[in-house]
């Protein structure tokens, strides 16, 4: 979105929030706030938050939003959403490929393979997964870091230990991720903050 604009629309979903197990919003009267930089968020009738932290929305007089942490749970229809409102214009294309990927640790190779998948994602670089085929794995050691993607699902985190060394969360995967993003279960991308990396995506000028 331009900054200076919000997109209202009306979200023809059930939501609900749910706290301590006990059911505190329910509509279908939801709007879904769209502006520049920021994920989604839910507009919800004043009318039907009451004993919840909320703020009116500037942006549609009669409507409040409620922080996405002051409840213990959201449901679209009986789907419990997690992270943020999903953008529904949001995509993620996983599309198989022959670029050339080359991950090094520490001088160690990591990776060097044609076998590649490319990720699309909205509003996101492209970005290259592996499968654990393609990857030393016998230097890779499960991390205990967790995050979560409302689009892609819950991701899971790699250290690399080379010699004594052992490396922090330098690659990722999602071993059961959401239906929509399939292709990529149990695949590795590696962190180019963390790793040395080299491949022919196209970059911006």
């Amino acid at each position: 979105m331009p900054s200076p604009v919000t997109y209202i629309e009306p979200f023809r979903r059930r939501v609900r929030a749910v706290k301590d197990g006990e059911t505190v919003i329910d509509s279908q009267q939801v709007l879904l706030i769209h502006r520049q930089g920021q994920p989604p968020t839910y507009a919800l009738p004043a009318g039907q938050v009451s004993g919840l932290s909320s703020e009116p929305e500037v942006s549609a007089p009669g409507y409040v939003s409620v922080p996405w942490d002051s409840v213990d749970g959201w449901f679209e229809e009986d789907e419990e959403i997690f992270g943020h409102p999903r953008n529904p214009y949001h995509r993620v294309d996983c599309l198989r490929s022959q670029r050339h990927l080359v991950v090094e640790v520490a001088g160690t190779t990591l990776v060097d393979t044609n076998h590649t998948l490319v990720v699309y994602e909205t509003a996101l670089d492209p970005r290259l997964y592996v499968a654990p085929e393609e990857v030393r794995m016998d230097l890779l050691e499960r991390s205990t870091t967790k995050t979560y993607c409302p689009y892609k699902g819950t991701c899971s985190y790699w250290s690399a230990r080379i010699g004594d060394s052992l490396l922090k969360d330098v690659a990722w995967s999602y071993e059961d991720p959401l239906p929509e993003s399939t292709p990529l279960a149990r695949h590795l991308s590696f962190d180019d903050m963390r790793v040395t990396l080299r491949h022919d995506l196209p970059t911006e000028d």
